[in-house]
């Protein structure tokens, strides 16, 4: 039953833990009801984002003076996050997508030319698109097999799993070397949920041939601009707060305790510290826990209830490093980072004589497209464990301002000058990452992440669980890991906390709404139809 906006005539006073995407669209949908929601938002860190930061860039060096960080860009479908963007007057910027996966004849692919790797498993290709529709099918079964044990069911080469599968859905899903035992729902959702989808399946490559996707616009920016919004709308936003700790949860209410944060002091995972004085004691009427699970229950403490510790011990946590930097070598080392014909397989219609064109850059510039092979994601597997990977981007390719700035279609930087970001994943697997062999001097900044695992057993406890947990003792929850691990999600999960709280969802996009009803039913058991709330 979703909650009554005034308590006793009065504004019912909100208290959102955490502002990232999900605790500012949460925030930011109260804030509509002036009237009856008095909201404050309590922030460890001393900026508003969380995972999605930007990057300050020499741009007489870089050609820019940004990039950003943790979160670079989406998919077309991201429609609430494109609608806070345009609110502040930010743009997202459209980009083909290119991808070089695999060093070597027998490990490369693309999906901007053909390939030897996508020729040899052409058969597995078609299989793959007859098994994601054999899952959407049977759901409740399949849907919870791990991608690892669904490739040995249909008897897909491993080489075809290890090769072109995983990493695909690693690198775009976030899943990382996790991506085994990643929930064969999560992948058909990937291909077919209009909602969720990144990209097309294609029976041909994959990976269809350089689809549309978007680039963000400064998001360090963007949310600073949303701060000072909200702030003027009355919303009380703390940054670098901590919650210390939640002293109890009752019919009256919760209380916590907050502290001042040092976000700064010994930077790294896991750091900062607490400073000025004790913690105070605060009164709130509801609480919105916009963070991590695993943070989620530190916090609640000896608060948390039993179903409370079952379902938010269920989302499994990775500590992965990014390393932002100019080592064009390194870079060159590890991937296929430009045309090579040896790495091309012969064409067997016009359409592949065309991408082969295009990929030397012998095309015309087609709709502010310049033809030429420049990859924006790159992967690679360890030898010693073709399960586990690494993953990487080269930024100057992928980010739009690296081009728009100097209005032109392909960045006018010499190659030795790309940013490029290595993505290591889990720190348990230090010994096999080739972090040493990136030059210090080149190194622009390095940042620690955790990171979650869309293992199946999320999809078994974790997912199916927050209906059961949202809304008891004054408490709600929200974050992308409450579903999968994406901006839009972050920001669709926040806009439902609010709406269960009271607030109300504005329709602007019937695709938006859907996937905000779909939302509210999995993860709230609400059904939402044209503005009304009937429980499920």
């Amino acid at each position: 039953m979703s909650s009554e906006p005034l308590l006793n005539g009065r504004k019912k006073h909100v208290v959102i833990v955490g502002a990232g995407a999900a605790g500012m669209s949460c925030a930011a949908t109260l804030a509509e009801h002036p009237d009856r929601f008095k909201v404050t938002v309590i922030e460890r860190m001393d900026y508003a984002g969380g995972q999605a930061t930007s990057i300050s860039l020499d741009k007489d060096k870089y050609g820019t003076s940004w990039m950003n960080d943790g979160v670079q860009g989406g998919a077309l479908a991201f429609k609430h996050t494109f609608n806070f963007f345009h609110k502040y007057g930010h743009e997202e910027q459209g980009i083909n997508l290119q991808v070089s996966f695999g060093k070597g004849d027998d490990c490369f692919w693309t999906n901007v030319f053909p390939s030897h790797l996508v020729e040899r498993f052409s058969g597995d290709i078609k299989k793959f698109g007859r098994v994601l529709k054999i899952i959407k099918y049977t759901m409740p079964v399949l849907g919870i097999v791990p991608l690892k044990v669904m490739l040995r069911m249909f008897l897909f080469d491993h080489e075809f799993g290890e090769k072109m599968v995983l990493p695909l859905i690693a690198l775009f899903l976030g899943t990382g070397n996790q991506t085994p035992n990643v929930s064969c729902a999560v992948l058909e959702r990937l291909f077919h949920d209009p909602n969720m989808k990144l990209w097309d399946y294609d029976s041909n490559t994959l990976l269809p041939n350089l689809p549309r996707m978007v680039t963000f616009p400064n998001l360090q920016n963007f949310y600073a601009d949303w701060v000072k919004d909200l702030r003027s709308k009355g919303v009380d936003i703390r940054l670098s707060t901590d919650v210390s700790a939640v002293i109890s949860r009752d019919k009256n209410g919760i209380i916590l305790q907050t502290r001042p944060f040092d976000p700064t002091w010994n930077p790294g995972l896991g750091g900062g510290a607490h400073t000025g004085p004790p913690a105070t004691t605060e009164r709130f009427d509801e609480m919105v826990l916009a963070m991590l699970a695993d943070d989620a229950k530190r916090v609640l403490g000896k608060t948390a209830t039993w179903k409370e510790k079952f379902v938010l011990g269920g989302a499994k946590f990775f500590d992965d490093i990014t390393v932002t930097h100019s080592d064009s070598k390194y870079f060159q080392k590890h991937y296929e980072t430009h045309f090579n014909p040896d790495r091309c397989a012969k064409p067997k219609n016009a359409e592949q004589e065309k991408q082969i064109a295009f990929a030397k850059g012998e095309l015309p510039t087609e709709d502010t497209v310049a033809s030429g092979f420049r990859p924006m994601y790159y992967t690679k597997s360890y030898p010693e464990d073709p399960l586990k990977i690494e993953m990487s981007f080269d930024v100057t390719n992928y980010q739009h301002q690296f081009r728009m700035d100097h209005g032109v279609e392909v960045a006018p930087v010499p190659y030795e000058n790309h940013i490029f970001q290595s993505i290591f994943l889990d720190k348990t697997n230090r010994d096999m990452w080739t972090i040493d062999e990136i030059d210090k001097d080149k190194i622009i900044e390095q940042k620690w992440w955790h990171q979650l695992g869309h293992r199946w057993q999320h999809y078994v406890r974790v997912v199916p669980g927050m209906m059961f947990l949202n809304g008891k003792n004054h408490t709600w929850f929200a974050g992308a890991w409450t579903m999968v691990n994406m901006h839009e999600m972050a920001c669709v999960s926040g806009i439902a906390a609010a709406y269960r709280l009271g607030a109300e969802y504005h329709k602007f996009d019937d695709f938006a709404e859907e996937l905000f009803s779909k939302y509210l039913l999995i993860s709230h058991g609400v059904w939402y139809k044209r503005g009304k709330r009937k429980n499920a």
